[in-house]
């Protein structure tokens, strides 16, 4: 990742950008399902997936906040500079830590750590897995629609670079605070109202960010979104780690779910503005569509036995 970063930083074409961001993903691949395994081994999936969220989404938030600041101050490489500055911290760190002694896993100690209740049956846990990996690459769709049209947004309503980086980031710190509640509050568990829930409220929230051009409005309708994506996207990798069993390959699909869900949205909304370019909110509208066959597939999930 940081070598592609390096390398990307360098290069001034549109084939060089692309080329970048799939080597930088690429090496992603490798990190997250198996950072998720480590993080829930021999712990309560429910505080060690909440602490990882927490701390991944306050980074995200973070960038999003001032990554247009960046760009205004230090120009467009230094949205590769930063990053690759802290990618050469934590690789050094790397050797550091390994030299730490750590406490046993509860395989080694003897010792059980505490667990949740577990539901009634391991086919309730497989189908909220389903639903709940159903979901996720949905929530994915709705975000990077999101991100692709974020320059229009803040041309629509007169923004700085700068101050559309923090106007738009606020889903993201709304995401940050739904963690937290979702770690620390635990009703939310094996219930099937709070995830439909959450994906028809995600549904609503993404199409009035798109289409309103009230930035009160929009600004309210990003809590909405942040919330809802935080529980969509909380339930996926809970679900994935607290089956106990093929913590990596559960990862690896949580994730893979999600890679679906950047390529697909993005996909939809430019097909969609190619085929009608006359109607500036038809992308929109066609991702709409597709989120609320999502929808009706998570009914559908449901109902399945």
């Amino acid at each position: 990742m940081a070598g592609g970063l390096a390398i990307g930083s360098q290069l001034h074409t549109v084939a060089g950008a692309i080329v970048t961001a799939c080597v930088v993903n690429a090496g992603m691949c490798f990190i997250w399902p198996t950072l998720e395994a480590l993080v829930s081994a021999g712990a309560n999936p429910a505080r060690a997936v909440g602490l990882y969220n927490i701390i991944w989404a306050v980074t995200n938030a973070s960038a999003f906040f001032i990554g247009g600041t960046l760009i205004e101050k230090f120009g467009h490489r230094s949205i590769f500079y930063l990053p690759l500055a802290f990618m050469l911290l934590q690789f050094a760190m790397v050797f550091w830590l390994e030299k730490i002694p750590v406490g046993g896993t509860a395989a080694e100690t003897g010792k059980n750590p505490p667990c949740e209740p577990v539901p009634s049956s391991l086919t309730r846990v497989k189908k909220f897995q389903r639903m709940a990996w159903l979901a996720n690459p949905f929530a994915y769709i709705a975000i990077n629609t999101l991100i692709a049209v974020l320059p229009g947004i803040a041309h629509k309503f007169q923004l700085t670079t700068g101050f559309a980086g923090v106007v738009c980031s606020l889903w993201c710190f709304v995401r940050v605070a739904a963690f937290i509640l979702l770690w620390r509050w635990t009703g939310w568990h094996y219930q099937f109202r709070w995830l439909f829930g959450a994906f028809a409220l995600l549904i609503v929230s993404f199409t009035t960010i798109l289409i309103v051009h009230n930035l009160a409005v929009v600004l309210l309708a990003q809590i909405f979104f942040g919330a809802t994506i935080g529980l969509i996207y909380y339930s996926s990798l809970f679900y994935a780690m607290d089956a106990h069993d093929a913590s990596s390959e559960h990862g690896g699909i949580h994730e893979a779910a999600i890679g679906a869900g950047n390529c697909v949205g993005p996909a939809v909304g430019a097909a969609a503005l190619w085929l009608a370019p006359q109607s500036a909110s038809v992308g929109a509208w066609a991702v709409t569509g597709l989120l609320t066959v999502g929808l009706a597939g998570l009914l559908w999930l449901r109902k399945a036995k």
